[in-house]
């Protein structure tokens, strides 16, 4: 599968975004759910992890001693013990299912206490220039795009882990306010 060249620039600057809140955690259990048909996230940062897990309905088939990835399409669950994780990302991934809050309690399940939650989801503003970009340029994956179901502004992504009871711990708008990072905490 090829990916278009800013797809794959937009992937880079999420990863890079990350990194630092993983590399606060000494040796912990990441899963990253939409790690994608190359799980890059997962290979970029083995070094500082004990074990991570990728779930996608297209990853790659990945089984080292530190990494791994389920092939599954995303519902309401999740197939791994409570308090499995210390911290779960969702990169690009929120605006792709259709009960976020059922799959954010899900998460929160899964992640130990003070356990982070780690995401990045398209604002609002974002929707008609994804939209003219995949649809008019052509220059990032139109499937993709056509698969969005929500846009989500701060206080979208608030209501949504108040419902999952998730603290937001830190919050920011990047890409000229067309994307949200947002991190969360479990007590």
């Amino acid at each position: 599968m090829k990916e278009h060249i800013l797809d794959l620039f937009l992937r880079k600057y999420r990863i890079n975004m990350v990194k630092p809140t993983i590399k606060k955690y000494n040796n912990c259990r990441l899963l990253d759910i939409g790690c994608g048909w190359e799980a890059r996230l997962l290979k970029s940062i083995e070094d500082y992890i004990e074990y991570g897990v990728g779930i996608d309905f297209k990853p790659p088939e990945l089984k080292t001693h530190k990494l791994s990835t389920i092939k599954m399409k995303l519902e309401k669950k999740l197939p791994f013990e409570d308090e499995s994780f210390d911290i779960v990302t969702m990169l690009a991934v929120l605006e792709h299912i259709s009960y976020p809050e059922d799959i954010l309690r899900e998460i929160n399940r899964v992640l130990k206490k003070d356990g982070r939650l780690i995401l990045t989801v398209p604002s609002k503003m974002a929707k008609p220039i994804l939209e003219f970009m995949a649809f008019k340029l052509r220059i990032i994956d139109r499937a993709e795009i056509e698969d969005h179901k929500k846009y989500y502004n701060k206080n979208d992504i608030i209501l949504c882990s108040e419902a999952s009871n998730f603290i937001l711990e830190k919050h920011r708008y990047f890409q000229f306010g067309c994307n949200n990072f947002a991190c969360f905490y479990k007590e």
